[in-house]
Order: structure tokens, then sequence, then C-alpha cells
């Protein structure tokens, strides 16, 4: 019985062109387990068992750092005086940033209530900000 086949079949190439192209390891990213560690399951075995990628990364030098933002102190200012980290006085508010955890006040988003605030560092934007309105600054040092 006679087999047909298809003319990619005929041509001898098997869909990869020349046949040189397709010919060595290259193509099958290396012999045998060649290759295993990065790019077949993201793990490779190692004398303490094994390492899956990703599992080591490098830790900063800096001392880390809680920020919160102008826009967010704005927002929740009526839950910070709830908690207890800002109290409310006439018409204004007085939000103590190191009570609630945070180290930093950034500049991102506007301050629309009138808002003194307590806090260790305040980066260059948040301070334009904040002396644009009504509102006041109070570094405190640690």
């Amino acid at each position: 019985m006679v087999k047909r086949r298809k003319k990619k079949k005929k041509s001898g190439s098997h869909g990869y062109g020349s046949s040189k192209k397709n010919r060595g390891a290259g193509s099958r990213g290396g012999r045998g387990k060649a290759g295993r560690g990065k790019k077949a399951k993201h793990e490779k075995m190692t004398k303490e068992g094994i390492h899956k990628l990703g599992e080591k990364g490098f830790t900063s030098r800096k001392d880390s750092q809680e920020g919160i933002n102008l826009r967010d102190i704005d927002q929740r200012i009526e839950e910070f005086v709830e908690e207890g980290f800002a109290e409310e006085k006439n018409d204004s508010y007085v939000f103590y940033a190191n009570k609630a955890g945070y180290d930093k006040v950034l500049g991102k988003g506007k301050l629309y209530k009138d808002i003194e605030i307590h806090a260790e560092n305040f980066s260059d934007s948040a301070k334009e900000k904040i002396e644009e309105t009504d509102s006041e600054i109070v570094e405190i040092e640690e």
C-alpha cells in the first residue's frame, strides 16, 4: 500500500527550512539536562537541597521607612482622630505621624483641610505643598 505524504514532508525540511538549522543540540537548548536550572522548572539541585529561582535576592542597606502621602492624611483624618493618632482643634486637625506608625510624610496629593502635621521627616514636595495651604509642619527629632 502506498502512503501519501504532504508537500511539507516531501521537501525533506520538516518545516525547519534548511536542514542545517535544526542540526545540533543548540536547537534543543543543549544535551541531556543542560539548561534545566533556569529554563525548565526554575529550580536546580544544590548541596543544601532544591534551589528555586528567585529565593535569594538582595537586602537593602538602607533603613526601611514607612511613609504616608498627604492625600491619605487628608482623606483619612477622621479615622485617625477616632483611632487616637490625631486631634481635632476648632476647625483644624493635628496629626501625629509617629503615633500612627509613619516615619515620613510624602508629597502625593493635596491637603484640603487645615492640618498640623507632626513627623520625623518630610519630603521636599510635601513641605512645599503644606506651606502653600494653611497647614503647618512640625518636625520631631528621634
